[in-house]
């Protein structure tokens, strides 16, 4: 018999044996079985190392462990650390350190980052954190109207949207401006399993056009129009197109924002010649609240960013091609406004 051989009492040799025959029982635990088992059969190390694919200090450790404490001494399972308790002064503390910027120089906390300065674990940090709704790394901007009408203007565009005038035709008029032709110097990698589409990083510009969209809060279908510069010019030419859409004396009204070029002598002689047309401004740094904007980010998501143009001309022919099939299965834009301060809100 080898030297490093063992002996094991019937009872021993018994429960052994089922372990290591076990298909439920965890991997580890069927290992350490088999092991003792080579040993008790007078297995030389090497040959174990071998068969079991271990080290010899590995052998050392369990023959050892049984010999202090027999099958028992090869169970792992330990109690683990007892859950630390979050009471209301642990989550102030955490909350108001929260609150304050880290004394790194960064800009925000993470879990590791704070549980480190407060000496606790990052998952209770991450427990107050989750409980209180606090998200450090997420950054939102805003802007706010300066305009001393705000209220004013915001509640007659959302009357337009709400309950507008019987008869009437409303549009949600504006420009998106400097679109670019961008053509990729790479071919595009398409979607494979488990692999997003690709795109090379170097570009060519040929160039770029101005989209100008009407879109009719009645039925949400839009009109447009591209060009190749953005002028009071084009915009008039444009407004005319969205009235030749109505029947004549129909009254229109167009939601628009303060673009300069909405406000020119070009644009009052176009209002003075058709009076059944009106302007309805937004606030100074509220064009959230024409609905063309949510159209314009749609476009620009589905079309736009990225989109492969290789002339100005293509891109020109993308955009109507979307503009067409978007307008044949346009819904309105179910609107919901709600002020902070309630002091103006609509639902549709």
């Amino acid at each position: 018999m080898s030297s490093d051989s063992l002996v094991l009492t019937d009872i021993q040799q018994l429960e052994l044996s089922r372990i290591a025959q076990s298909r439920s029982l965890p991997a580890g635990y069927v290992f350490r079985a088999r092991l003792v088992l080579m040993l008790a059969e007078g297995a030389s190390y090497n040959t174990i190392k071998r068969h079991l694919r271990t080290t010899a200090p590995t052998i050392s450790r369990w023959k050892q462990r049984f010999l202090a404490s027999g099958v028992d001494g090869l169970d792992t399972s330990h109690p683990g650390q007892s859950a630390s308790v979050l009471t209301a002064k642990l989550r102030a503390r955490i909350l108001s350190a929260t609150r304050r910027k880290p004394k790194d120089g960064s800009t925000h906390w993470s879990c590791r980052k704070l549980a480190a300065e407060l000496g606790v674990s990052k998952d209770a940090v991450h427990r107050v954190w989750k409980e209180a709704g606090l998200k450090p790394h997420r950054l939102e901007r805003y802007m706010a109207s300066d305009d001393p009408d705000f209220e004013a203007k915001a509640a007659d565009i959302i009357g337009l949207y709400l309950n507008p005038p019987e008869h009437a035709a409303v549009f949600c008029v504006d420009e998106k401006t400097a679109i670019q032709a961008l053509d990729r110097l790479d071919p595009v990698l398409p979607l494979s399993p488990g692999r997003a589409e690709r795109h090379g990083f170097e570009y060519y510009r040929h160039g770029t056009l101005s989209l100008y969209a009407a879109l009719e809060t009645a039925s949400g279908r839009v009109h447009g129009k591209t060009a190749a510069r953005h002028t009071s010019q084009d915009f008039v030419a444009f407004l005319k197109e969205v009235v030749a859409l109505c029947p004549p004396r129909q009254q229109i009204h167009i939601i628009l924002d303060n673009l300069s070029a909405h406000k020119t002598a070009l644009v009052r002689e176009f209002l003075e010649q058709h009076p059944h047309v009106h302007f309805h401004f937004t606030p100074t740094y509220s064009s959230w609240l024409n609905q063309v904007e949510l159209w314009f980010s749609k476009i620009e998501r589905e079309v736009i960013a990225r989109g492969v143009f290789t002339s100005v001309a293509d891109l020109a022919r993308k955009l109507r091609r979307y503009i067409n099939a978007y307008s044949t299965n346009a819904r309105p834009i179910r609107w919901k406004y709600s002020d902070p301060l309630k002091r103006i809100s609509g639902n549709a």
